[in-house]
Parts: structure tokens; sequence; C-alpha cells
């Protein structure tokens, strides 16, 4: 059995590269800590999310690379990867993970501009005369 589990996740336009493997329970993204790179308490509870799931005593060590989005993105693409990364460790987990919603990709992206259009959906103001 491996001892590096690896999962890509993605949420919107961001995407989160995450390797665990098991260790202290360090969490590193783009060479800095967890606190360091989600000033927000909410952002780091959410990408901690899935680890609360596993059995007691059980921790890891993770490294990821986040890039694309925003913070909020780049959050909810960790918790994808990590809670991905953990089903791939252990098949028991994605139960546990589906019910927490971390098993599903957020597929909401920004929408293109289309041709003939000022933005994606404001057409140009009719005039009648």
């Amino acid at each position: 059995m491996p001892d590096t589990f690896y999962g890509t996740g993605k949420r919107k336009d961001a995407v989160a590269r995450v390797w665990i493997m098991p260790g202290s329970g360090q969490i590193t993204i783009n060479e800095k800590t967890i606190e360091e790179y989600f000033p927000r308490i909410a952002l780091q509870q959410l990408a901690r999310q899935p680890l609360g799931k596993l059995p007691e005593g059980t921790t890891f060590d993770i490294k990821a690379t986040a890039a694309g989005g925003g913070l909020t993105g780049q959050a909810g693409a960790l918790r994808h990867g990590i809670a991905k990364a953990l089903v791939q460790y252990s098949e028991e987990l994605r139960p546990e993970m589906r019910a927490i919603d971390a098993m599903t990709r957020d597929p909401r992206v920004k929408e293109r501009k289309k041709y003939g259009h000022k933005r994606a959906r404001r057409g140009f103001q009719f005039s009648k005369r």
C-alpha cells in the first residue's frame, strides 16, 4: 500500500492538487501554512471539513498546490481534493464524504461572452425609431 495518496479538487475556476501522507496533521498550500494562505477562519474550516470524518487518532500531512479562481474557490477545491485523496486512502470513507457533499465538484463557472452581445447575456438596446 502506498504511503502517499493524491486527489485533484476543483470548484468553479479553481484547481487544487492534493497529496496526503501519514504524519502530524500539518497542512501546506503553495509552500505556506493553511493559516497564512487562508486568513479567514471560515475558509480554513471549509478546507479541513473532510478531515473531521476520519477515524479517531488518524492524522495526515497535506501538501497542496492551488491555482485559479479566488480564495473561496480554492478553499472549496482543496476540500474536494482532500476528500478524493482520503477516498483513495480508504474506500470506506466515501459515504461519509458524500454525506458532507465533499465529493461533488461545484461546476459553476463564469458564463462566456456571446458574439453580438456586450456581455454574456446583455444584448444591444432595442430602439423602435
